[in-house]
């Protein structure tokens, strides 16, 4: 047989027996890694004369990229916004349980907080690629506190700020630094909010849209400043109405630069959006939607009260609610439920299902060379999921790191 060590020592892989989720379709073929990357078996038989070291029987299962959670608030008794003497033990907790959600990337979230959580949290939360040891971290999604009050939400009104006059600088003292930062939430009918917008884009930090009270004019003008993103779509927004339809109306503006698209996120936990208003925005910009978990603390959890942040939250079953309120405050839905849900609710193909969570927020973040598809060269962070959608093993850099015991399936 050739040998294929001429290019690299390192054991090739072919996964057989599987469907591929490639160019937005699933397909029959077989998919080949090395070195924790997507290999191009036509250039392994022509150019290297190379061959498989290891074959592993799929048996059926669909093979698609690994899930990306750009809204995650914490989970498993982990609240991202709690400054703790081991919060890093906290963050790898949550990395790695997540792996059985098909998550293989996420960014922590911090809801509006004082300066002092930022300030400790933020220099513990490191961009690192993920492995055996949990889920890759992608940066961090700070959202608040420059938010609105009559749309906080779930986020403490005693926190949240507004632009002073050196409005960038009022920004950097408050998170104390923008290094890991890759998302922030803020509301766009702040006043100098434009100028932020501004400076956070030209230093590779996407902005989002969110908590607001913004009319679509507002909203446009965020968006021609580099906004990409909007935060749970229809949650803490204007409702949408006919004449002026707020944040909502980006979905289908004309008024978006040209070559740019606007993402954005629904929780799909069958509470936070009623079933019609997830078909709704799908079928009006199905390239845009992006699935995020929101998920809090008390993911992972019997029900009871658990924190988001500097609130006390209580779970009810699947609804999450500020301590003594009806006000939502996250979710404890997991990855793989929001994408079963969604499929269910809308209907879409299981492709578009698997894509929401997976091409969409990569392309949100700028990644998709690397990561949320299985084209060649990219990344090996894969799932592999049956015709239901449940995870049955989840990959990353082409290495198994979680896999269902076959007793509980």
């Amino acid at each position: 047989m050739p040998s294929n060590k001429s290019v690299s020592d390192a054991p090739i892989v072919q996964f057989t027996n599987c469907r591929i989720l490639r160019d937005h379709r699933l397909q029959r073929e077989d998919l080949w890694v090395r070195e924790g990357k997507i290999l191009n078996p036509e250039k392994l038989f022509f150019d290297e004369k190379g061959s498989a070291d290891v074959q592993l029987d799929c048996r059926g299962s669909i093979i698609a990229p690994g899930f990306i959670d750009v809204q995650i608030n914490g989970a498993f008794g982990v609240d991202f916004s709690l400054a703790t003497n081991d919060f890093k033990s906290g963050i790898d907790l949550v990395s790695q349980k997540i792996l059985s959600h098909g998550v293989t990337s996420f960014c922590p979230t911090l809801v509006t907080s004082p300066p002092s959580v930022y300030h400790q949290v933020l220099p513990q939360i490191n961009v690192r690629n993920g492995g055996a040891h949990g889920a890759g971290i992608l940066g961090a999604h700070l959202e608040g506190p420059f938010i609105s009050r009559e749309k906080k939400g779930a986020h403490p009104e005693h926190c949240l700020r507004t632009f002073e006059a050196g409005a960038f600088q009022d920004l950097l003292n408050t998170y104390g630094s923008l290094d890991g930062v890759r998302i922030v939430t803020l509301a766009p009918e702040m006043k100098r909010s434009s100028e932020v917008i501004q400076e956070l884009t030209k230093r590779g930090v996407c902005v989002s849209l969110g908590h607001s009270v913004a009319n679509l004019s507002q909203a446009e003008e965020a968006v021609q400043h580099g906004a990409t993103f909007i935060t749970h779509l229809f949650n803490a927004m204007l409702p949408f109405h006919h004449r002026d339809p707020g944040i909502v109306g980006l979905l289908t503006s004309d008024k978006i630069p040209t070559g740019r698209r606007v993402f954005y996120g629904m929780i799909s936990d069958g509470i936070h959006t009623n079933p019609a208003a997830l078909r709704i925005a799908h079928r009006a910009h199905p390239k845009g939607l992006v699935l995020v978990t929101d998920a809090i603390a008390g993911m992972g959890l019997a029900p009871g009260r658990h924190t988001l942040g500097q609130q006390v939250v209580e779970i009810d079953g699947l609804n999450t609610y500020i301590a003594g309120t009806k006000t939502l405050s996250g979710s404890v839905a997991t990855m793989d439920t929001c994408v079963r849900h969604f499929r269910e609710a809308t209907g879409c193909s299981v492709e578009t299902a698997l894509e929401a969570a997976s091409l969409h927020p990569a392309q949100l973040l700028g990644i998709e060379h690397n990561k949320g598809t299985l084209n060649y060269d990219s990344d090996a962070d894969f799932l592999m999921l049956n015709d239901n959608l449940y995870v049955q093993a989840t990959y990353i850099a082409g290495q198994e790191v979680w896999r269902q015991d076959t007793s509980g399936m």
